[in-house]
């Protein structure tokens, strides 16, 4: 098949050449469609039910809501774990399915479910699923605020829309803000309806999240003294407005031969419609709103607020959809925002504070700058080493031919060029197969004209083309073939190792593929083609020195090979005793270029002192001079894709341009803790510094943001909670623990109103209603709508804010009485109620229907594995479990146990491949096997490159090893190949594996240094995501020297010895 196939290109070269260029075409037309992304998405496949029923206690929610929910879900096709969070009046459910199960199916399955749940379910609650979206799916934010924050240095217009002269600020539709309330209600109103409209219907856009500011709500403040006064309740106040709040039609009447629609109007249009609203009579005089409460646009009970540099203000977010391309949807965002930015209000903008594709342009910059440094390196080698332009050019062409091929088919399968998807191609890799049919070609031809002292007629070169390539195709094929295969193991990895690496592996396979096609039909074409006239093989001075340095070596390994063997023996024992001492890590951490950090304090923090505590913390980071600006997120947003209580912030501190630091020497590790020491000063905080994208990937993956987590199970909190403290002051004594904490499940106050029963019996009250009123009085009560265009806000009766925060004025909130026995209307809630304060959970955390306690803890200055082993260590010896509690490990720590148990089986997969195809390439096991102990001594130098760059083991380096073993074999089997061709034959075996290896030098030398070549700019690189490439580089430099050292000098020694003691054998 493979000689038809070049005896076709041969005789019909330009066709080939035509085909190839056409092909080389729409591989451009699909490079400019190639979806770019920074890194795959590696989050697990997940549903997330959200449920709000404000007013219920953590155990209440728990109770009522998450654990019904969770029982609903048991059961579900594709379902593999479950995890919760029940806080203050916020449930929310996280279901993750097998990564083979559509997102779609699994949504349409748990939307069945919860119809189903609805019975056992509060009739208030009401379950809804969060975004189609991922851990990248935050790819845009923006802040809304005002350009000058209280009007300070604004232009003035009294009358115009803008900045007032009296600090209140008139907006389009003609309202006067006056309160810093109403100020920051109209920002979100500028959100919610003007920016989030223009956004959510985008392509690839999932959602527009909010947080921060006020959602504008109509505030009925009712005076309780008021209220007793006219003999009135909170529930009589709200049935009046919800009355009086209605719209009816009445069908139609025709009227002379027309139809006239009839519209009942009685919608509340502005304040002054609230206020003049009739609640009663009394003796034929109306008793008005006005009269009982105060009316003005008031303050929402918010579970979020949002901040930038020190001050408040609206932070919106752009999710993308599941599926989509990060850059893409960001890009798409970004160029709408420019146009909503004109039909913002004066003095409001939208300014831009996360942009995903700035990240990915970055860490494409590094990968492009990577190949093309690699690719430039690998060119000038071939021309270096070939000493014949032509032949360099020719194989050099595979290069760009091969990427715009792989273009295409990365297209169609839709993978992306990410860090990942590009970072183990090698440009050296894919020009092998062209290297040593065109270095084989090249020799043939110079011999050839060289014995006939003339130039080759067509027919001539053609024919020495053909055999040239005839006699490379065996190790060609099975080289290639042998590369490829050991990519295939890792297409079976599963979970957040297969998401990660499969784009990889498939897209050097796509790339390998097109190479070794092209070096069978292409490169056959061009050499018949272009090498006319005359052919010189000139060897250059570094063939020549390496040719004088290799024949004493080669001569020294064949006379002393059981100590050649001997010192290749003992280097591989040094190395598996060194890669005991190397740590261990999932895989190398990418620098985003910004910092994540998480500001906690104690659970009972209230969102407004919060909030305030906050900007003062961004205040103190934006002194820095290498901070661009801070902004950061208090709390949950709309959307609770990432629920936070009211005592967190999430701070964003994006950094400038490292040429704009006053030391660029300065690390960023230096600046983090430069940081920490400054706002460690502001009292009642503790942090957590980690990076926007790797924060979310962990809490999405495993339900925490740390590097390690201890999870607790068992049933009872105390008992769970006096474990984890003591697991947390084991973690402290550990090295490399830093930004260790329990999960706050405790310290939330309660305010517990308990009613006398006894007493409600005597007045005839139901517990039903009195709740009803307090839960309105308090929490407040929905009274209808007011609309503004399409613009709709609620009216809300609460009382005021100085009479919800005073216990005494609540012992004094008016129950209306409706015994027709009692001479009172009205009585006190301190007369059937105590209230107190005390301790309360704050949240309660559930996995796979258990109650949960998480210790978390990061890894600084130390490789997460043998962090963990210490720790697990530790806690063994020192800590007796209570009855009923067990421990889980989670965090990146589950990741990478989980990647290292499937690569034990997968790289002894690729090892047995790798000895298959081996064996079908030279027809004996015993050939095999000395061509595979290439494989030990490559992995020798991968493990000795790793030591000494301080590189930790990960599932990148891994990754690394099993590439390296498909090239070592490959030089192996070249020489192997050339000397049982030579003893075929007829030479004597000796003179065989002497004439075999040196005829191999130069195609053994060029192979492995283009391969290592390839990766040197991998490996030197520093700009962002060098960190991710860089052990497989170094594993792939290192392991190439060693196997090339092999090869040229144990090998040859190997053979020799083996086959003489087979010959000897044979014999007796």
């Amino acid at each position: 098949m493979f000689d038809r196939a070049i005896g076709f290109s041969l005789s019909h070269r330009y066709l080939v050449l035509v085909m190839v260029l056409m092909l080389a075409a729409f591989g451009i037309f699909s490079l400019q469609k190639l979806p770019i992304d920074a890194v795959p998405d590696i989050t697990n496949n997940q549903v997330q039910i959200n449920t709000e029923l404000a007013g219920l206690s953590p155990e209440d929610i728990e109770k009522q809501v998450t654990f019904p929910i969770e029982s609903a879900l048991a059961g579900i096709s594709g379902l593999e774990s479950t995890r919760s969070l029940s806080r203050n009046g916020f449930s929310q459910v996280t279901a993750v399915f097998r990564d083979d199960v559509d997102i779609y199916f699994a949504r349409n399955q748990v939307t069945e479910r919860l119809n189903e749940a609805k019975d056992v379910l509060p009739p208030e609650a009401s379950p809804r699923m969060g975004a189609i979206s991922t851990g990248l799916g935050e790819v845009y934010m923006w802040a809304v605020k005002f350009a000058h924050p209280s009007g300070q240095g604004a232009k003035i217009s009294n009358g115009q829309p803008g900045w007032q002269s009296d600090g209140s600020y008139l907006t389009p539709e003609g309202e006067y803000l006056r309160t810093p309330v109403a100020q920051a209600a109209y920002l979100r109103t500028v959100q919610d309806w003007i920016i989030r409209p223009q956004l959510k219907g985008l392509p690839g856009v999932a959602g527009i999240d909010s947080i921060g500011g006020y959602e504008k709500q109509y505030h009925i403040q009712p005076d309780p003294l008021r209220l007793r006064e006219y003999n009135l309740s909170v529930t009589d106040l709200v049935e009046a407005l919800e009355k009086a709040n209605q719209s009816r039609g009445g069908g139609f009447v025709e009227q002379r031969g027309e139809a006239y629609l009839v519209r009942a109007d009685g919608r509340l249009k502005r304040m002054e419609d609230i206020a003049a609203t009739v609640v009663a009579t009394r003796g034929n005089t109306p008793i008005y709103v006005r009269d009982l409460a105060k009316v003005e646009i008031g303050e929402e009970l918010r579970t979020g607020s949002a901040s930038e540099n020190g001050h408040e203000v609206v932070v919106g977010t752009a999710l993308m959809r599941i599926g989509e391309n990060s850059r893409t949807v960001a890009v798409t965002v970004d160029d709408k925002m420019i146009e909503i930015r004109r039909s913002l209000p004066p003095d409001v903008e939208a300014q831009t504070v996360l942009n995903r594709s700035k990240l990915v342009n970055a860490t494409v910059a590094t990968v492009i700058k990577n190949l093309s440094e690699g690719a430039l390196l690998v060119i000038v080698v071939l021309f270096l080493m070939l000493g014949n332009i032509r032949a360099a050019l020719i194989t050099a062409a595979v290069i760009p031919l091969t990427v715009l091929l792989m273009s295409t088919g990365m297209v169609k399968a839709g993978i992306s060029g990410n860090l990942m998807s590009l970072g183990a191609l090698d440009f050296g890799l894919i020009v092998d197969g062209a290297v040593i049919i065109v270095e084989n070609c090249l020799s043939r031809l110079a011999a050839r004209q060289h014995h006939l002292g003339r130039l080759l007629s067509l027919e001539e070169r053609l024919s020495e083309v053909l055999h040239a390539t005839r006699e490379m195709v065996q190790p060609s094929v099975f080289g290639q073939a042998i590369i490829i295969t050991v990519y295939l193991p890792i297409l079976a990895l599963e979970g957040v190792e297969g998401k990660m690496f499969h784009p990889m592996a498939a897209t050097v396979i796509m790339a390998l593929v097109a190479a070794f096609v092209l070096s069978l039909t292409l490169i056959p074409a061009l050499v018949g083609i272009f090498f006319t006239g005359s052919i010189e093989e000139k060897e250059n001075r570094f063939l020549a020195k390496a040719h004088a340095l290799y024949v004493p070596a080669l001569s020294w390994a064949m006379r002393e090979h059981k100590k050649a063997m001997g010192m290749a023996l003992g280097a591989f024992a040094v190395a598996v005793v060194i890669f005991t001492q190397l740590g261990q890590e999932f895989v190398p951490t990418l620098d985003e270029k910004d910092v994540a950090m998480h500001a906690l304090r104690i659970p009972s923090t209230g969102i407004k002192q919060s909030s305030s505590m906050q900007l003062q913390v961004e205040r103190t980071v934006a002194q820095f001079k290498e901070v661009a600006y801070v902004f950061s997120k208090t709390g949950t947003a709309e959307m609770a894709a990432d629920p936070m209580p009211p005592s967190a912030s999430d701070t964003f501190i994006i950094l400038k341009p490292r040429e704009e630091w006053p030391d660029s020497s300065q690390t960023k590790a230096e600046l983090i803790e430069r940081i920490e020491q400054a706002v460690s000063k502001l009292p009642g905080n503790n942090y957590e510094f980690t990076q926007p994208i790797q924060m979310r990937f962990n809490e999405l993956l495993s339900g925490v943001r740390a590097d390690v987590a201890v999870k607790v199970f068992g049933d009872d909190f105390n008992t769970m909670l006096l474990t984890a403290n003591q697991i947390a002051q084991t973690l402290r004594g550990v090295q490399g623990a830093s930004e260790i904490k329990v999960e706050q499940v405790e310290g939330q106050t309660l305010l517990d109103i308990s009613f006398d029963r006894d007493a409600l019996a005597r007045f005839g009250l139901r517990m039903a209603d009195v709740q009803d009123t307090v839960a309105a009085a308090i929490g407040g009560r929905q009274a209808g709508e007011i609309f503004e265009g399409d613009r709709r806000f609620d009216v809300m009766v609460r009382l005021p804010e100085a009479v919800r925060t005073d216990l005494d004025l609540l012992r004094n909130l008016p129950i209306p009485v409706r015994d027709a026995q009692s001479d009172q209307g009205f009585i006190t809630l301190g007369s059937i109620a105590t209230l107190s304060l005390r301790d309360g959970l704050n949240q309660v955390s559930r996995e796979n229907g258990k109650r949960r306690v998480v210790v978390q803890a990061n890894v600084r200055d130390r490789d997460l594995a043998s962090f963990v082993e210490e720790a697990e260590q530790r806690i063994n010896t020192q800590i007796k479990l209570p009855a009923g509690s067990w421990l889980v490990w989670g965090g990146q720590f589950e990741n990478l146990q989980a990647a290292k148990s499937r690569l034990m089986i997968v790289v002894p997969a690729c090892f047995a491949l790798i000895l298959m195809l081996l064996f079908m390439a030279l027809g004996t096991v015993r050939q095999a096997l000395l061509v595979f102990s290439a494989v030990p001594l490559a992995l020798t130098g991968g493990i000795l490159a790793l030591w000494i760059c301080s590189i930790p083991f990960s599932i990148t380096a891994a990754i690394g090893f099993i590439a390296l073993s498909g090239v070592a074999v490959l030089n192996g089997l070249v020489m192997v190949s050339r000397i049982n061709q030579l003893r075929a034959n007829g030479m004597a075996l000796t003179q065989a594996v002497q004439e075999g290896s040196l005829s191999r030098l130069r195609p053994v030398l060029m192979t492995a240094l283009v391969a290592s070549l390839g990766f040197v700019p991998m490996a030197l690189a520093t700009g962002t995501g060098a960190e991710v490439q860089k052990p497989l580089a170094v594993v792939v430099i290192g392991g190439l020297i060693t196997s090339t050292l092999l090869t040229l000098v144990v090998l040859p020694a190997l053979y020799r010895m083996i086959e003489q003691w087979r010959v000897e054998r044979s014999n007796v």
